[in-house]
């Protein structure tokens, strides 16, 4: 295994500043990406590796936006049987599998979750759901999954549900319904992922770059660091902009959703238990919060699925939000839980797409993937009645604009956009490669088991943890915890200020890890990464530029 990062994967303030001088004086690129979350940094890879010329703009740092604030889930379609969009689960399906054993198998293990059949379960629910689970199943096999990966699904017997999940109430419990998904060790890392394999192809990634306006010929843009604005010239555009995609395509409708999850301690599960709940909603009918054990001593509970009525850069969860999920976990575990339990909270804004034909419209006004139904009236319809589909919008000046879709299809969205945007420009590009294309640090299981790097390192880097143990270089103390009781050290931080862009303390707080996620713990590892951020820059004047906090 090799101790360095790939030389054209490494993304810096260095890189960023050299690419950006030479678009600045003019030099055009087949085609520019706005967006630098897992649509834009996908369009980015699937353009750069079919022989393009690349650049992605990113307003603020990679997955600043709605990419961060996920379940951290790539799912196989099952919530999407319940509302009978059976090819869309089949998509989910099959776009899990290439993320779980070929593109990045580092990034994507295997999750075993419980629907703990409790008193307030129904049998006519469990049968539902049971039906369910077997035509996900199905879906499993048809995108070839092999069981070792995903086992099928199966009732366990109340004592192995409690042997699974220690923390469940034990009074009426009939056992339980489990199945396996996918799940993410960080879905921002996965878009860093993404980025970094698009730079190893070539393309230009530059965050801080704020889009101002586009057309097909390009876009006017602000270096949101130095203030100075520029014209990118490219052949073809592509807004991946996901909820703010409308103020740069004024013909896109969304109807954006919040949901939001809670960050618990794992004592609420039981130390060290990993399987996942999945908990029926009280009075919906196909609605579920989850509660996902994370490898780094936390749990996630989400979501909520509620209209936003704002967009804004970081979404705030709403107090009745927070007590709905505390309450619907409460009500399957023997110590309930409370706002004493919580030790932080997160909300993204899904950019769902509005279907409804406008009056004299004729369908949706997008080209490509898209869905035509009988919807509910705009008062009736709850934003988990939205379809999670993607479509893509081209402008009469030729923008092309990806909207809606989700996490787990981003390859798929991606496929479509640099489709669209080949034909609409005439570019000469080969064909889509990203079905196959490992990126960055990925492995195969085998090979990663071998790497020679602590587990929970090869989990975040994958073949490149070596070289994230060999920025400590003499400095053995770039090895200790950023702060007492986190497993996070200065070593990785300063990976991601010479290898992954990290601008500022921000990005790698919340972003590169995921410290951020609970405020005591960023407040604690604050005064270290400041530290570290000022060695880096010291090691190499325009490596980092410091940032603070909040």
């Amino acid at each position: 295994m090799t101790a360095s990062a790939h030389p054209r994967g490494s993304l810096s303030a260095a890189r960023r500043e050299r690419e950006l001088a030479r678009l600045a004086e003019g030099e055009i690129v087949d085609l520019l990406v706005v967006g630098g979350g897992v649509t834009g940094a996908g369009v980015a890879l699937d353009a750069a590796s079919r022989g393009l010329s690349v650049a992605l703009a990113e307003a603020n740092d990679l997955a600043h936006g709605t990419s961060r604030w996920s379940s951290k889930l790539v799912h196989g379609g099952l919530r999407y049987l319940a509302s009978g969009d059976l090819r869309l689960a089949a998509e989910s399906a099959a776009e899990r599998d290439i993320l779980l054993r070929r593109t990045a198998p580092h990034l994507v293990h295997p999750l075993p979750i419980m629907v703990p059949l409790t008193p307030a379960v129904s049998r006519a629910q469990v049968a539902a759901m049971a039906t369910g689970l077997r035509v996900a199943d199905l879906l499993r096999r048809g995108a070839r999954t092999p069981s070792r990966a995903l086992p099928p699904p199966r009732r366990v017997l109340a004592v192995e549900a409690g042997a699974l999940a220690p923390a469940l109430r034990e009074a009426g419990l009939r056992g339980g319904l489990l199945y396996w998904d996918g799940q993410l060790t960080d879905d921002a890392r996965l878009v860093v992922a993404i980025a970094r394999t698009a730079a190893a192809f070539g393309a230009r990634v530059l965050t801080r770059l704020r889009a101002l306006a586009l057309d097909g010929g390009g876009a006017d843009v602000e270096d949101t660091i130095t203030g100075t604005r520029l014209r990118l010239r490219a052949r073809a555009v592509v807004n991946a902009t996901g909820v703010w995609a409308p103020t740069l395509a004024p013909g896109i409708r969304l109807r954006p959703s919040r949901g939001t999850h809670l960050v618990l301690a794992d004592t609420v599960l039981g130390a060290g238990a990993r399987t996942a709940l999945t908990v029926p909603m009280p009075g919906e009918r196909n609605r579920f919060a989850l509660v996902l054990p994370q490898s780094d001593g936390r749990v996630y509970v989400g979501l909520t699925d509620v209209p936003a009525e704002e967009v804004e850069d970081v979404p705030r969860p709403t107090a009745a939000e927070i007590d709905e999920l505390l309450a619907v976990v409460s009500g399957v575990l023997a110590v309930p839980v409370d706002r004493a339990d919580l030790r932080g909270a997160f909300a993204g804004l899904r950019p769902l797409l509005d279907l409804e034909p406008e009056p004299g419209e004729d369908g949706d006004g997008t080209r490509g993937r898209r869905q035509r139904r009988r919807q509910p009236s705009r008062t009736a319809r709850r934003s988990a009645d939205l379809s999670r589909r993607h479509a893509v919008h081209i402008s009469e000046d030729g923008v092309v604009t990806i909207v809606g879709g989700k996490l787990t299809t981003y390859r798929r969205m991606a496929k479509d956009a640099v489709d669209a945007a080949v034909a609409r420009a005439g570019l000469e590009a080969g064909p889509c490669r990203t079905a196959r294309l490992p990126l960055l640090g990925a492995a195969s299981r085998a090979k990663l088991a071998a790497v020679p790097a602590p587990r929970r390192l090869v989990e975040r880097y994958g073949t490149e943890a070596p070289a994230v143990l060999a920025e400590v270089g003499g400095d053995p103390a770039l090895l200790a915890p950023l702060a007492p009781g986190m497993a996070t050290t200065g070593a990785e931080l300063l990976f991601g200020l010479r290898h992954e862009g990290a601008l500022d303390v921000d990005d790698l707080l919340d972003r590169r890890t995921r410290i951020g996620l609970v405020p005591a713990d960023r407040q604690a590892a604050l005064p270290r990464a400041r530290e570290i951020a000022s060695l880096a820059r010291t090691a190499s004047p325009a490596a980092v530029r410091t940032g603070g906090g909040h």
